[in-house]
């Protein structure tokens, strides 16, 4: 395909496709060299599209719920994963096999999936998240605080490596969505046109508000002199060019939230006590080759570092290279081949560059760097390169720990101690990931405190969780990406963590009753409506938060204590045995026990008849304050706290502040009734 039929890739900015105002440049196969598309983002007004964001998308997210949000998440989910054999197909023309494929495209629908999930299960359906309880800031209850969540009014900028065009863009999207902040992508050229396919996909689904996303082909121009202080930007690449960014004068100037995931040289450490012949030394010399395998190498997390016993080098050098000999390297579509090539012959050459300065510490134990047996494809057209294990003797030299070739290469590095495997491990100043292989938990507990101030994110791999571990470098939505020092210095995912990333956090103080209107839901010592109807009676459409009903007084008994011990089999001597309660210092005789008080709470408070509320499906924060006494009289009070329509169901959730007290007014049990309510009358 010549320059003249080659396609040009437009941008998506304000709204509609805009191709760029030149010819671009060429972006090529890598596995046949020839050119697929050309890209350029000459012509896009850069402060234009992030106005776009600002004053259409922003508006229209904010105005949905964070469940409608995840609603939309799950749907667009849906949406791409009728179009992953597409998505598959292109991955091919940057070098990835199948299996790389779909590490990067199930991946990301499934990080669409998972923050859909976390948003309907772990955020309100409510367009506020209110974090964490009321802070009584006063001594009389009139003056509390609390801690609100509301969306950034900027755009997420996101700027992606080329190793997971369709991961990378989802995994930022889906967090900075559900928080309610538009998105504009930026994609590494060299796998530009399989993003630039992933927008068309999201744009025609026609399943998000207008000015959700955008994106933008060829370089960032002057992209980063147009952001603001409510805007937020995520880089993924090299820890120079992070550190290039960090420091733009925009971001400096009006304290942008910045967020890098950079390259690192992330380890793996064989423990001493798997020796060859165990699980635990065939799961590391495994992963250590699938690691420096997929994708061909090229991501962020994988193993750089192989950290082994002084005593065991030989073994796993020979043991690794057994199982690299049986890697066949070629066409990602032809029989057999288990590595594809890197994204471009660019790549290829900085990755040689890098060995060579490896190779200045350590000899090779497999692999030639000059050339490789391919199948189904040209070598040297196509970006091939052989994977290549590298052996240092020496941990000690600064190579190892300071250079990453970023391919299908890796170095075995000996240690003495476990002490010296942890300083090995902080050797690389800051990675997104590390693993710990040993049937050991002793050997697994000083390596990972050890190197947990150096890792994002650290997995222990044994025969017991190998059939369900995802690998040494699988990011996980709901776990934290990202690591300190020459990583990034940042948490790139980790469930609602991310989302409220794109949040602004604001500390409110007033009293019950104002951050009762503020957030939506009910303060202790705010008012409580009137009981003009039992608050069970009422289905969610016209039960209001704040509405309530006093119950009681019930006396407890002392036969009613004795009968509960013997019914339910607890028979605590604090609740049976005078003498011996008596000399108990919390209790000075017999007590009721907890969850008689708690069962009889709920006597006095339910409704029995049938009615709105469908269940009760939990209690949550109980706690026993003050004990209960035969001859006390217990009063509960219950109110209406939470309120939480489900969508696309016909009832919902109702959260309810539960106070049992005694008849001097103290409190002896507070906690929370969970509910299912019917959204109408039934």
């Amino acid at each position: 395909m010549d320059q003249r039929t080659t396609p040009l890739l437009p941008s998506y900015v304000g709204g509609r496709w805009q191709a760029p105002s030149d010819e671009g440049v060429p972006v090529h196969d890598a596995v046949t060299g020839a050119a697929v598309a050309r890209i350029s983002s000459a012509g896009i007004d850069m402060r234009a599209a992030l106005a776009h964001g600002r004053e259409v998308g922003g508006p229209a997210l904010r105005e949905l719920t964070f469940h409608q949000r995840a609603a939309l998440l799950k749907a667009l989910a849906s949406h791409l994963q009728e179009h992953r054999e597409e998505l598959y197909r292109l991955s091919a023309r940057g070098g990835a096999t199948r299996g790389d494929a779909k590490v990067d495209v199930d991946g990301g629908i499934g990080a669409l999936f998972a923050y859909s999930s976390k948003g309907r299960r772990e955020l309100p359906n409510a367009t506020v998240h209110v974090e964490g309880a009321p802070e009584p800031l006063g001594k009389g209850g009139t003056f509390v605080g609390q801690h609100v969540c509301t969306p950034l009014r900027g755009v997420a900028v996101q700027i992606n490596a080329f190793n997971f065009p369709v991961w990378g863009p989802l995994e930022k999207f889906a967090p900075a969505f559900l928080a309610g902040m538009p998105t504009l992508i930026k994609p590494a050229s060299q796998t530009a046109y399989l993003t630039h396919r992933l927008v068309e996909l999201v744009v025609d689904s026609g399943l998000l508000p207008a000015g959700s996303v955008q994106l933008v082909c060829g370089g960032a121009g002057d992209l980063l002199d147009h952001v603001g202080p409510q805007d937020v930007v995520s880089f993924t690449g090299s820890a120079s060019t992070a550190q290039r960014l960090r420091a733009h004068p925009a971001i400096v100037r009006h304290s942008v939230r910045f967020n890098a995931e950079a390259d690192s040289l992330n380890c793996s450490i064989l423990g001493p006590d798997a020796i060859p012949g165990t699980t635990e030394f065939d799961l590391f010399v495994k992963q250590l080759v699938t690691e420096m395998t997929v994708k061909a190498g090229q991501k962020c997390t994988a193993i750089r570092r192989a950290l082994v016993p002084a005593e065991l080098l030989d073994e796993v050098a020979a043991a690794a290279g057994e199982r690299l000999a049986r890697v066949v390297v070629g066409a990602p579509d032809a029989d057999g081949v288990r590595m594809g090539a890197l994204a471009s012959l660019e790549q290829r050459e900085e990755v040689r560059r890098s060995l060579k300065s490896l190779l200045g510490a350590g000899s090779v134990v497999f692999g030639d760097p000059d050339r490789v047996e391919v199948v189904g494809a040209d070598a040297e057209r196509g970006a091939f390169l052989s994977p290549v294990l590298v052996r240092c003797d020496d941990p000690e030299r600064s190579e190892p720990h300071e250079v990453e070739a970023f391919g299908p290469v890796a170095a075995l590095l000996p240690y003495r101690s476990t002490e010296h495997a942890v300083e090995l491990a902080a050797r690389g100043q800051g990675s997104l990931a590390g693993s710990v292989v040993t049937g050991d938990p002793e050997f697994a507990r000083d390596v990972v405190l050890g190197a947990a101030p150096w890792h994002g994110r650290l997995l222990v791999l044994d025969a017991d969780d190998a059939g369900e571990s995802t690998g040494h470098g699988s990011p996980l939505p709901n776990l934290v990406h990202g690591g300190p020092g020459r990583a990034g210095g940042g948490e790139e995912l980790g469930g609602i963590r991310s989302v409220l990333h794109h949040m602004q956090r604001t500390a409110v103080q007033g009293s019950p009753a104002v951050l009762t209107g503020v957030t939506g839901r009910w303060v202790p010592g705010a008012p409580r409506a009137a009981e003009d109807e039992h608050p069970f009676r009422k289905p969610l459409a016209r039960l209001r938060v704040g509405d309530s009903v006093v119950a009681g007084p019930r006396r407890v008994t002392a036969e009613d204590v004795a009968h509960f011990a013997e019914f339910t089999g607890d028979t605590f001597y604090a609740h049976t045995d005078e003498a011996a309660a008596r000399e108990n210092p919390l209790f000075g005789g017999v007590v009721a026990h907890g969850y008689l008080v708690v069962s009889f709470a709920a006597g006095l408070f339910v409704s029995p008849e049938p009615g709105p509320v469908l269940a009760n499906y939990g209690l949550e924060n109980l706690r026993f304050l003050t004990p209960v006494k035969p001859g006390d009289e217990l009063t509960v009070t219950l109110t209406a706290k939470q309120i939480t329509p489900r969508e696309n169901a016909d009832y919902g959730e109702v959260r309810w502040d539960t106070d049992v007290t005694n008849a001097d007014g103290d409190s002896v049990a507070k906690y929370d009734v969970l509910t299912l309510v019917a959204k109408e009358d039934r």
